[in-house]
């Protein structure tokens, strides 16, 4: 008997069907089994019935002995039961295009050895507590049972959690989803309330492809009931007290969440529609361009008698779809993080929902969704759950889903974060405001994601000028003849007597009277109001004072150096601590280097009250060995952060080591960065060249905000670049890149060559954060990290201030010697002054540009003024011709040098790649280069002949 107690669950169903086979015929068993069954005899009176096919939602019992009824009836109907629970999402009809679902044999009695007479010949009573809210359906069999699981789980809607690992979240869901509680009566809706809103968007939709025909709008027609499902979750989400819905979609429905979620005035968007050329619309000087209509952002507040109590914004958005993802996750970490104290930062999970609004195309398909999920659970980006739908059209631009995915449905990308999915048919009214309920939730329950997938269709083609039944032809004469939500859910509201006849239509009157109301006294020249960044304060920047007291800093870095009692830190970091304590012990020997400069800079930042979020990739450590900013205690593995414990401290410090990720990294930490703009912010890059990986970032968000959507980000990327022989990979940070995008004084792009200038570098950023707020490129060096030119002293960082440009502090002692002026940025100056030293040459001179841009003509003017006897300028560079500072910077000479002198191009010539992989061939060529250009004998070629020969 005891024996029989050790299986369970689907095991001991197993072992009960082979004891009914046993019972007919124990020749059809093997020998093991057939002695089993001899020596232990038959099951006790109750066992084990299979478990849910989600292990471990219940344990249940179900009695094994019903006169007359075979173990292996019963055991197939509870197999049965358990398939519809896991596979029944499989037979749901989704579509409302009656399009078939896939199905599964499992979820057929036969496949269980059970027919309908079976079914019904079981008694309901007989299951016991596997179905505790059956029992108010009036089921008296087994059939019965079936029928009503289906209806949960193959109806208009289909639950997919079966992969769910936690057993109290699968028992969460399988209550929720049983017992109905969150669909009407159980959770009621004002089912005249949903008419209105449906047709409120119906009718907008309506209006504008009557007024604007062929004007694009990307309408949400065939998925309408979007915005009540945004309604009721923003509903809750203030009724919970979170203080903060982040949105974030791409174009298909945009306008219509702006009129009737964002509450954007019709009169805005109308205006929109007219488009006006007014010349007030521009800032040519500020580089404000704006951008389309679709993808523009808002913000509506939400609150009564004065109060806030719930932002709700909108992201912007360019046309690249999941792009804004890791946007809102960042924008809602920022949100619900307190940074106001020292130490790390805390972050409420209760303050802020994000919500991602997806297509049903994009979402398997582009990478920076997977990449958005995998953050949902790690500790520097979980943003305590994001609510998902996917608003799913079955198209791409053109692309059938058999064209666009591998997998059956757009949401099982999913499956692989563990995250439940509810996918549901966009006609049926109630079943998707159950969804949004079970979603909302479950993040509230859990603090983790959830997918809805609802189902729909799209009425016009991928914009309204386009033809869809070219390429569905079929698909298009079924939605041309099928009936809008609208008119499905009012014919519903009629036969239930909820209203009357002609009610919807004059619903229909009643907001289409609103918009031509509107439309008729339309200004759009007045109307029309855009945001527009503001100019900063003249000279903010060149004003800014970064000086900061040597004692103070003393005392910083003297607690920065100190460890809780029993900490052991590893031998090989002891001496480098103790050259770090060392460092400051003289106000003008040289031994501050750029990892000592960078933390005492932070350090300096946080003792003023701004707090730094600090990430990237091996950024704890520093990819080079050099920054440490946690310790692991080298017995334990303990976690310590020393600018966490900083006393002086006034905000909060956190440092993460991101996801081996640059497009989802790059996007989370801008949405950071913009939503709390006072924070100084920065991301590093393992090699400057891992960027590229997060371009799309760079050109659509952290370069181009300002002028499309009057925002002002300030992240700072920092991008180890310079060229070490150790092959094209890795080299160079592509800062060609960023001054191709540089314009309108969009950003700051550097280049330093001393630790000092480092640290004024990034102490003018965190002081410029509120009156000239940039993003903040820096190419940092890698083999120039521990390089005795690039060391600084303790006064240059107590007195000194950022130099844009840094003239040759030898040759500016003779300036009449001089004959060339080596103007060079980055790791390439510093060897050319090591050569210098190497090989002497008064007639030559380098001056260093540590700001690239904007341009420090300014700065540079008295340098060239200061050489009298000046035949030649020379822009010096290791990056080939066509990358590298020199396209740009070139214009921007000449015009300073007004032909005075020849222009001259001194590094490698143009190339696909960045650099050589051949160390040997680096090391030949980047000696000539140098040769060249000390030595005035070396035969040069002037740019203008170089431009001739290109």
């Amino acid at each position: 008997m005891d024996a029989w107690k050790q299986f369970d669950g689907f095991n001991a169903a197993y072992l009960l069907d082979l004891y009914e086979q046993y019972q007919h015929d124990p020749s059809s068993l093997d020998a093991a089994t057939r002695e089993f069954f001899e020596r232990n005899g038959p099951p006790p009176e109750t066992a084990t019935a299979p478990e849910t096919a989600i292990a471990g939602v219940a344990e249940l019992s179900v009695p094994t002995r019903a006169a007359g009824v075979p173990i292996a009836k019963i055991v197939g109907a509870v197999n049965l039961a358990e398939s519809i629970r896991k596979f029944g999402h499989l037979a749901a009809q989704l579509d409302p295009l009656g399009n078939p679902p896939p199905g599964d044999p499992s979820l057929q009695p036969e496949y269980h050895g059970l027919t309908e007479q079976d079914l019904r010949a079981l008694p309901a009573s007989l299951f016991g507590g596997m179905f505790p809210y059956a029992g108010a359906t009036g089921s008296e069999s087994a059939w019965d049972l079936i029928d009503w699981l289906r209806g949960i789980y193959s109806g208009v809607s289909g639950f997919d959690y079966g992969h769910v690992r936690d057993p109290e979240e699968r028992r969460w869901l399988l209550d929720a989803m049983e017992s109905r509680r969150f669909r009407p009566p159980a959770d009621p809706l004002d089912e005249v309330a949903l008419l209105d809103r449906i047709t409120q968007e119906g009718a907008f939709e309506l209006f504008i492809h009557r007024a604007f025909p062929g004007k694009t709008r990307f309408s949400i027609e065939g998925l309408g009931i979007l915005v009540p499902m945004l309604d009721e979750i923003i509903q809750r989400a203030a009724h919970a007290r979170f203080r903060n819905v982040l949105l974030g979609m791409a174009h298909r429905g945009r306008l219509n969440i702006l009129a009737h979620v964002l509450n954007k005035p019709y009169e805005q968007i109308l205006a929109e529609f007219k488009d006006p050329a007014g010349a007030s619309r521009f800032r040519s000087d500020l580089g404000w361009t704006g951008d389309v209509k679709y993808h523009s952002g808002a913000v509506r507040q939400l609150g009564g008698d004065g109060d806030v109590s719930l932002t709700v914004t909108l992201a912007p958005n360019p046309s690249h779809l999941e792009a804004v993802n890791p946007v809102v996750e960042g924008m809602a970490r920022a949100a619900g993080t307190d940074t106001s104290e020292r130490g790390p930062a805390r972050f409420d999970a209760s303050r802020t929902l994000p919500l991602l609004i997806h297509g049903d195309a994009a979402f398997p398909a582009q990478g920076v969704v997977a990449e958005t999920l995998n953050m949902y659970q790690l500790e520097g980006y979980t943003t305590g759950g994001t609510l998902h739908i996917i608003a799913n059209n079955q198209l791409g631009f053109t692309t059938e889903p058999v064209d666009g995915r591998s997998a059956p449905f757009s949401s099982d990308l999913a499956r692989g974060f563990r995250i439940p999915l509810a996918r549901v048919n966009a006609d049926y009214p109630e079943a998707c405001i159950e969804a949004a309920r079970l979603a909302f939730a479950y993040r509230e329950r859990f603090g983790k994601d959830f997918v809805v997938d609802l189902v729909g269709y799209r009425r016009y083609g991928h914009n309204e000028g386009d033809d869809p039944s070219v390429t569905q032809p079929v698909m298009y004469r079924k939605i041309a003849g099928h009936a809008t939500v609208r008119q499905l859910w009012a014919k519903t509201l009629r036969e239930r007597g909820v209203i009357q006849e002609g009610y919807a239509e004059a619903l229909v009157k009643k907001h289409f009277s609103r918009l031509e109301s509107v439309m008729a006294t339309l200004q759009p020249e007045r109307q029309l109001v855009e945001p527009r960044p503001e100019e900063p304060p003249p000279g903010a920047a060149r004003h800014a004072d970064t000086r900061f007291p040597a004692e103070r800093l003393r005392e910083l870095n003297e607690s920065a150096l100190q460890l809780p009692d029993g900490f052991t830190v590893n031998r090989k970091l002891e001496r480098a601590r103790a050259r770090r304590r060392e460092m400051l012990s003289t106000m003008d020997k040289r031994t501050i280097d750029w990892a000592a400069a960078e933390e005492l800079a932070l350090t300096s930042i946080l003792s003023e009250g701004t707090a730094i979020r600090l990430t990237g990739q091996d950024t704890e450590r520093g990819t080079f060995n050099q920054r440490h900013a946690v310790l692991f205690d080298a017995n334990t593995g303990a976690r310590f952060v020393p600018l966490q414990a900083l006393p002086q401290a006034r905000a909060s410090f956190e440092v993460y080591n991101s996801p081996l990720s640059e497009n989802a990294a790059l996007g989370f930490e801008y949405g950071y960065n913009v939503q709390e703009p006072g924070r100084l912010v920065i991301w590093e890059a393992q090699y400057g060249d891992f960027f590229n990986g997060g371009q799309t970032m760079i050109d659509e968000f952290i370069m181009s905000a300002r002028s499309k959507w009057g925002l002002t980000p300030s992240l700072v990327m920092l991008l180890p670049h310079g060229l070490e022989g150790q092959g094209p990979d890795h080299a160079s940070g592509r800062p060609e890149r960023f001054l191709q995008l540089a314009a309108a004084t969009n950003v700051r792009i550097a280049n330093c060559t001393t630790a000092a200038q480092y640290f004024h570098l990034l102490r003018l950023q965190a002081t410029l954060l509120k009156t000239d707020p940039l993003p903040l490129i820096v190419f940092t060096p890698k083999s120039l990290l521990r390089h005795p030119f690039v060391a600084s002293s303790l006064r240059e960082l107590a007195e000194g201030r950022f130099h844009r440009v840094l003239d040759d502090p030898d040759a500016s002692r003779e300036p009449e010697r001089v004959r060339r002026l080596v103007l060079a940025t980055g790791k390439i100056a510093v060897e050319m002054l090591a050569e210098r030293e190497r090989q002497p040459n008064p007639a030559v001179a380098v001056c260093r540009l540590e700001q690239i841009y904007p341009f420090p003509e300014t700065d540079l003017r008295p340098v060239l003024e200061s050489y009298p006897h000046l035949e030649q300028v020379v822009w010096l560079q290791e990056e080939p011709r066509n990358m590298g500072a020199w396209e740009f910077v070139r214009m921007q000479i000449r015009r300073l040098i007004e032909f005075r002198w020849p222009l001259i191009y001194i590094g490698r010539p143009r190339s696909s790649s960045p650099a050589e992989g051949s160390s040997a061939w680096h090391a030949a060529i980047q000696a000539a280069i140098l040769k060249q250009a000390n030595d005035l004998a070396e035969a040069v070629v002037e740019e203008d002949a170089l431009s001739r020969k290109a």
